[in-house]
């Protein structure tokens, strides 16, 4: 198969014209060696954590797709740690998606002046262009259409779905006593329509029981622990 694309933590082959394979690897987003969702660049390797990625992925896609949500999801071979998965057409160079419930991480960082460490927040959607060289900026709706990387309705679309996204990931882990923090996702295009790709993992998101942070691996364990 034919490399496309390394990533941090996959890489994606060729299949054929409408689908490429994800293979999940062990390494995780982090500075120092501690895991950060929020960075762009691999901290650490993380032993088993690719497969607790592909089993997660799996788990939520397939959910995600008979709720008619639109998304690249078509199969996964957890046992080789893979994805098949649609083409999707990328904004600009791709574009990052957090959904925030809480305060914490790089929103603390930029508005710690205004906000208090884990305050509540409104099912807050921010977008950040993928550009490791200026540290993923953060990007407004203007912006983002002067600079054409989206439209104002792709913009509109790609903020509800992430939104209905959140919201079910959210209330999957409520289901276990758990609470979201934030989450990040990414967006692109497939057949004229926003759709959530790439994939949906322990190590793209922050959750707590009560005050205790839940590392992503013990985060998976728990979500799966009903799965078959």
């Amino acid at each position: 198969m034919k490399k496309l694309y390394q990533g941090k933590t996959k890489d994606v082959y060729e299949l054929n014209d409408k689908e490429v394979l994800l293979k999940f690897k062990d390494d995780v987003t982090g500075k120092d060696g501690v895991f950060d969702p929020g960075q762009n660049h691999v901290g650490l390797t993380m032993e088993g954590a690719g497969h607790s990625a592909c089993m997660l992925t799996k788990f939520f896609y397939e959910k995600l797709n008979a709720k008619g949500l639109n998304t690249h999801f078509v199969s996964a071979d957890t046992e080789k740690n893979e994805a098949v998965v649609k083409k999707a057409k990328v904004f600009g160079h791709g574009v990052e998606v957090i959904v925030r419930y809480r305060a914490v991480g790089s929103f603390i960082r930029r508005y710690g002046q205004y906000a208090e460490s884990g305050m509540k927040l409104p099912s807050y959607v921010e977008i950040t262009l993928k550009d490791d060289d200026r540290d993923d900026p953060l990007i407004t709706k203007d912006a983002l259409e002067i600079l054409g990387i989206m439209t104002g309705a792709e913009y509109e679309e790609l903020v509800v779905l992430a939104k209905n996204i959140g919201e079910f990931v959210k209330e999957e882990l409520g289901k276990k006593g758990l609470e979201l923090y934030d989450i990040k996702f990414e967006f692109g295009m497939i057949d004229g329509k926003v759709a959530l790709i790439d994939e949906i993992s322990g190590g793209n998101m922050r959750a707590f029981k009560g005050d205790e942070y839940i590392e992503p691996l013990k985060l998976e364990k728990i979500l799966l622990e009903d799965v078959k």
